[in-house]
């Protein structure tokens, strides 16, 4: 068959002409695809590019880490021959130890760096507590944290200190969250749902207009609380497309006010992370055909570029 000839002046040229621009207007309504790279840590310790090419592994399992601005990770490792009762290290890119801390109790939960210096853990135990310790590996503060101490593993999590001075302490078990002062006085308490059973808080994040982010564990939630305790938005699998959240341990809220999710059990998919925005619409997510899930997460940039402003986890 002959295909007829386009002359700009034709009603057929001008249909074409059309629909070409019809195709590119849609092709520009397009959202740009996301990608992120990240630090994953839990069973696996690791840096995944935007492709989610291992860029960077370190040989040993932890509860929580961050990226910090020298190019070092500070690392909560979990429990081993090496370390029984947990630890945090600093490392470089070539796993040099520039910083070593080993826990005394059960578990360590928790490191944080502090704009002084010193660098902030959760132990679990006997005897559980915050501590601070000096970069000579020296314990400068300790604060006591108040709950069960029957079930060890399950005593507390995410432990992050405020710009205010005190501490923010996810108590699993005890199905809160509580914010301590420098004196291990409980001055702030948000109780979890009494349904599911077990939503059991495990991280717990101040944002600046004064609310908290929490993620509910079991309960497969995520939910955040403004100053008087009250939920005032919540994520469940309800909202979803499909099961997504698996046991919702880590978080990270992004500076666009994104949430990134891990669900640490594994969502449908064999979804480890997902994002989703204030809307609950779902934007990104990472899966993996093997592997166990990610414990915490830290967002390192989105599409190639750092994040701009303020982000909290």
């Amino acid at each position: 068959m002959k295909i007829p000839r386009l002359f700009p002046s034709s009603p057929l040229c001008a249909g074409a002409l059309a629909l070409a621009l019809l195709g590119q207007t849609l092709c520009a309504a397009e959202p740009e695809k996301i990608t992120h790279s990240f630090l994953a840590t839990g069973g696996e310790t690791r840096i995944l590019d935007g492709e989610g090419q291992v860029t960077w592994k370190y040989p040993k399992g932890t509860r929580d880490g961050w990226v910090l601005p020298n190019g070092n990770l500070l690392l909560a490792l979990s429990k081993d021959r090496e370390y029984p009762g947990g630890a945090v290290v600093e490392v470089t890119r070539a796993g040099e130890k520039v910083f070593e801390w080993k826990g005394t109790q059960s578990e360590v939960n928790t490191a944080q760096a502090l704009p002084n210096g010193n660098i902030l853990a959760t132990e679990a135990g006997p005897k559980p507590r915050i501590v601070e310790i000096s970069r000579e590996g020296k314990i400068v503060v300790e604060v006591p944290i108040t709950g069960q101490t029957a079930n060890h593993h399950l005593e507390s999590r995410m432990t992050r200190k405020l710009a205010n001075g005190n501490y923010l302490v996810p108590q699993l078990l005890d199905k809160v969250v509580r914010e301590y002062d420098p004196q291990g006085k409980v001055v702030w308490e948000f109780k979890a749902p009494e349904e599911p059973k077990k939503a059991w808080p495990f991280t717990a994040i101040r944002l600046p207009n004064g609310n908290t982010l929490i993620t509910l564990t079991n309960g497969n939630m995520v939910v955040e609380a403004d100053a008087e305790g009250k939920i005032v938005w919540q994520l469940s699998n309800a909202d979803l497309p499909t099961a997504l959240l698996n046991d919702p341990c880590g978080a990270h809220r992004l500076p666009n006010g994104n949430t990134v999710i891990c669900s640490y059990a594994i969502g449908a998919g064999r979804t480890k992370l997902l994002e989703v925005t204030p809307d609950k619409k779902v934007v990104w997510t990472f899966s993996e055909p093997q592997g166990g899930g990610i414990h915490e997460v830290q967002i390192l940039d989105t599409n190639g570029k750092p994040l701009e402003g303020a982000s909290f986890r």
